[in-house]
Parts: structure tokens; C-alpha cells; sequence
């Protein structure tokens, strides 16, 4: 990654060379359950259940050295609907020759198929295999499952509608989602 941004530095000399990261995170109508606090001695915990099998996926792009967000709700993962992402995120944010973006990914097989189309200005920098560790975008998953945790959807909409919500108030979260996403080692890549 670092010889990588080098070149794009070396040969865009003029332009704001950007380090984001992308990943894609599946929700359903199959319930997330988390530990929750109780008083042992008045409640019990409960969390209500009802598995369903209807998916969605959350595209989640971010910034870890300024906590911006991008989002894309999908109702699957594949190349074509990956390709429409990366050039909408390209034309969001005005990647082109001024704006170089080297976006970090893991190897899923839509990510690294020959039939991915970059838009101008946008790189792809891929991590080593199963190391979700080392993917700043991994990070966003649990605050945002976080509101829609012990909870039981009727539809796959309302649900949809939920986890809308909660990727709008991350938008306005950019300190603790830079505080999550920007790992001590990614500060040397910045640019």
C-alpha cells in the first residue's frame, strides 16, 4: 500500500492524495442479539426472537483520518452493483485528476474481478487475506448494529428504515468514527 500511494503521489503531483477503506456488512430480518444489563434481582433478560431469512447489505465507506462516511444500502453484493457504488462514491466526492483516492478492501471475489471499471482517480489496495483485523471499515458494524440489536423487525423495510437512521447520525459522528477507524499504523499511509 505504501509503494502504491508513492506512485500516485510521484505521478499526480498536484492532487489531494486521500487513504479510505470500504467493506459490505449483511442485515436481515435473522435477529442480532447482544448482552444487556439487568437488575438479577427485579428482571430477567429477554430479547425477543423471530428468524426470518430476508437480507440487505450496507456498503460503508470511510475517511479513518477525518471519520467521514459514505453509505449505500443494497439489496445484494455482486460486481455490477459494486461497480455502481465505486462511481457514485467517485462522483460524491469529486475523485478525478485533482482528487486521487486509494481505497482500501479486502479480496472478495466482486472487489478483485476483472470486471471492476475504476472510475479515473480511484485505486484499489487490497488487504492480505482473512484479516479483517486490519480493515478500518470492519469497525463501523457494530455501532451500527448497535441500533438494531434485541429488536424484532416486521419487515425487511422497517428495518431497512432503521439502520437508514442510524447511518445518517454517523454522518454527524465523524470524531468517534475516527477515534474507531484510524489504527495507529494507518497514520503512517496518511496523506
Amino acid at each position: 500500500m505504501h509503494q502504491q500511494l508513492a506512485a500516485i503521489r510521484r505521478d499526480h503531483p498536484d492532487a489531494d492524495v486521500q487513504l479510505w477503506a470500504m467493506d459490505e456488512h449483511r442485515l436481515g430480518l435473522h435477529p442480532i442479539r447482544r448482552r444487556r444489563w439487568v437488575n438479577k434481582w427485579h428482571e430477567s433478560p429477554k430479547a425477543q426472537v423471530r428468524i426470518r431469512y430476508e437480507w440487505f447489505w450496507l456498503y460503508g465507506f470511510v475517511h479513518p483520518h477525518s471519520g467521514e462516511t459514505y453509505w449505500w444500502l443494497l439489496p445484494r453484493v455482486n460486481i455490477e452493483l459494486f461497480n455502481r457504488a465505486l462511481a457514485d462514491f467517485a462522483q460524491h466526492f469529486d475523485i478525478g485528476p485533482e482528487r486521487q483516492v486509494v481505497l482500501v478492501l479486502d479480496q472478495a471475489g466482486w472487489h478483485v474481478s476483472k470486471e471492476v471499471v475504476l472510475p479515473e482517480g480511484l485505486h484499489l489496495a487490497f488487504l492480505p487475506s482473512y484479516s479483517p483485523e486490519m480493515q478500518p471499515a470492519e469497525r463501523l458494524w457494530p455501532i451500527v448494529n448497535e441500533a438494531v440489536a434485541n429488536r424484532v423487525f416486521e419487515t425487511l423495510e422497517d428495518l431497512l428504515d432503521q439502520v437508514e437512521r442510524r447511518c445518517v447520525q454517523l454522518l454527524n459522528q465523524r470524531d468517534f468514527i475516527s477515534g474507531l477507524t484510524q489504527f495507529h499504523w494507518w497514520e503512517a499511509y496518511q496523506c
